[in-house]
């Protein structure tokens, strides 16, 4: 296992655009301020999507515009196809991230089109990516389970994973999009898509639907994998996938993984603030598991 894991903090996206209220820019500015004053090194900052699909994302150029620039910090940012990409583009987007699905099913109902369809509308973000330098990467959902078709083959996830890292792509993230794996099963899909790509270019997107995020991260980091995807509070789930609910949070990942001496370089405590701080604005709760324990009696390692 390795002795760091990279935490892509994915919050201020895929845990804000599931909500049923959208949140001012103001307050979206503060918490990506607060994720990055943890220590948090990539912050996914918001998308580029329709905004009659995702209304919650509709102010992401604003956001960038108003986050000051810091070397230290990446904020890539969701595009699904030329049109978004330029707009990112416009806005200063200095990484970006599309996204493919191991489903036939469920990439038809998440963006209206085939697997295949899906990756020629990704070339030409690709090539614009390549002429401005901007680094892309890819998420590939559905890989432990769809919401329409149940459990998907590996097969199927290594091929879309090969087939966006031939387009360009830095990274691909894994992403069981309705929380529906088991260790097993995590371990066997990385296995399968590092015998196509290199465990490199693997991470892991885990949302926390059955309680099982945590041991398939673990299953995965055992493989090799070092870089995880969570978001604080456990905010998240998707709009096209029923039933998916949060991610896995990124206070009770940092705790597992330093407790058992891997470093994050994340700010226990000042994470925890920031989950705080937006639960409130959306009127709830932390879903941190280790957030509650604090609220209820303090943890000795808070400020880790």
């Amino acid at each position: 296992m390795s002795g760091s894991v990279r935490v892509v903090e994915v919050g201020p996206r895929d845990g804000l655009q599931n909500e049923k209220i959208s949140l001012p820019v103001e307050v979206k500015v503060e918490f990506i301020r607060r994720l990055a004053a943890a220590k948090l090194r990539t912050i996914e900052a918001g998308s580029f999507v329709s905004p009659k699909r995702v209304p919650q994302m509709a102010d992401t150029a604003e956001v960038l515009r108003r986050l000051q620039a810091d070397a230290a910090v990446r904020y890539p940012v969701l595009v699904p196809n030329t049109k978004g990409m330029e707009d990112a583009l416009a806005a200063g987007a200095g990484e970006v991230a599309v996204f493919a699905s191991a489903s036939e099913t469920f990439s038809r109902k998440n963006i209206g089109c085939s697997i295949a369809e899906s990756i020629e509308r990704f070339r030409p973000v690709l090539e614009l990516a390549k002429a401005r330098s901007i680094a892309v990467r890819g998420y590939v959902s559905c890989v432990l389970g769809c919401p329409y078709e149940g459990q998907i083959a590996a097969a199927a996830v290594g091929s879309v994973s090969r087939q966006l890292v031939e387009l360009g792509c830095y990274e691909i993230a894994l992403s069981d999009t309705i929380g529906i794996g088991t260790p097993r099963q995590a371990r066997d899909v990385v296995r399968a898509v590092a015998d196509e790509i290199g465990i490199g270019m693997l991470a892991v997107h885990f949302h926390d639907t059955r309680g099982q995020a945590l041991a398939n991260i673990l299953a995965c980091l055992e493989e090799g994998v070092a870089v995880v995807d969570s978001a604080v509070a456990g905010l998240g789930g998707c709009p096209y996938a029923p039933g998916a609910s949060g991610n896995v949070s990124t206070e009770d990942l940092v705790f597992m993984l330093e407790g058992m001496g891997v470093s994050t370089g994340v700010n226990l405590g000042l994470a925890v603030e920031a989950g705080r701080f937006i639960s409130a604005h959306l009127g709830r709760g932390s879903g941190s598991k280790v957030a509650q324990a604090m609220v209820s009696h303090g943890d000795p390692r808070q400020a880790m």
